[in-house]
């Protein structure tokens, strides 16, 4: 009961001390910095992972998002400084996790579980899922940010040509290398915590640690799940006048790939809801 009680004001004063810090070096905006705190009281409230996962994309999202601005200002039209993200691209960025743990909450309460089967299909399945997220919107993000600043040529994932830098579904190796590594920090996070926050046999708890190779693989799959929607589905052209790539078609604008279906939002949104059924099915199958 005691439990119960504390943890969620624990998680209000970290998320508030949170949210504040990022307003403040511009990494959210005020809307953005609203719905981060409500997202980040709600994972923390539930489970200290949940929230850990949270802040190890976050904090190392927008890290690396900070690094090579110039560089990025060049190359991207609609670059923002900072990074800055609203409540549009939080929430697309965190609301299917949010909504599996709130299910988490409704079924176990603010017990922490281990990933296990024996126990329970479901809770393993909708753990499994918030880490395939996660990994998904690290892996994403960090393919992105480390891709257009390497020195790779960057090519297109559906017929491995030369684009621009920047084009949607333009690949690196370096960026798909980024994003494994992406991936397995949210597994070493879930892991890590995990060791002092839930209470496993030893076999269970040993089990655990095949969630980093599991994570690493959501993260490239999500990157590259993420890559082909938006060579597709998201249209790429270059302007003629200002010389940069952008993402919607006009009359000085030259095509390179994909159709004005998604936005980058919405493609945000497929790649993380296609990863986390995946790796929400993967765990239930391993664990």
């Amino acid at each position: 009961m005691e439990k119960a009680l504390t943890q969620p004001l624990i998680a209000a004063l970290i998320s508030s001390v949170i949210a504040i810090r990022a307003y403040r070096r511009k990494s959210l905006d005020l809307s953005g910095a609203l719905a981060g705190f409500i997202v980040m009281t709600l994972h923390f409230a539930v489970g200290y992972r949940y929230g850990a996962m949270l802040l190890a994309f976050f904090f190392s999202s927008s890290k690396l998002t900070k690094i090579g601005e110039e560089r990025k200002r060049q190359i991207d039209a609609d670059y923002k400084e900072g990074g800055q993200r609203n409540w549009i691209q939080v929430l697309f960025n965190s609301g299917i996790a949010t909504i599996l743990v709130v299910v988490i909450w409704k079924l176990t309460g603010v017990q922490d579980k281990c990933l296990d089967t024996k126990e329970s299909v479901l809770i393993t399945s909708l753990i499994g899922g918030i880490i395939g997220h996660y990994s998904c919107c690290n892996g994403d993000t960090w393919s992105s940010e480390i891709g257009v600043l390497s020195d790779d040529q960057p090519r297109l994932i559906t017929n491995f040509k030369p684009v621009r830098r920047g084009t949607n579904g333009g690949v690196t190796k370096a960026g798909l290398l980024a994003a494994l590594a992406a991936g397995s920090v949210i597994g070493l996070t879930f892991v890590i915590i995990g060791f002092f926050t839930t209470k496993c046999t030893t076999d269970v708890a040993l089990k655990q640690l095949l969630v980093i190779p599991l994570s690493a693989m959501a993260g490239l799959s999500g990157s590259v799940i993420d890559s082909l929607l938006g060579a597709t589905l998201q249209f790429s052209g270059i302007c003629t006048v200002r010389n940069k790539v952008v993402g919607k078609p006009g009359p000085t604008v030259r095509r390179i790939s994909g159709v004005s279906i998604l936005d980058n939002n919405t493609v945000n949104l497929v790649s993380v809801l296609f990863t986390t059924l995946l790796t929400s099915i993967a765990c239930a199958y391993i664990f």
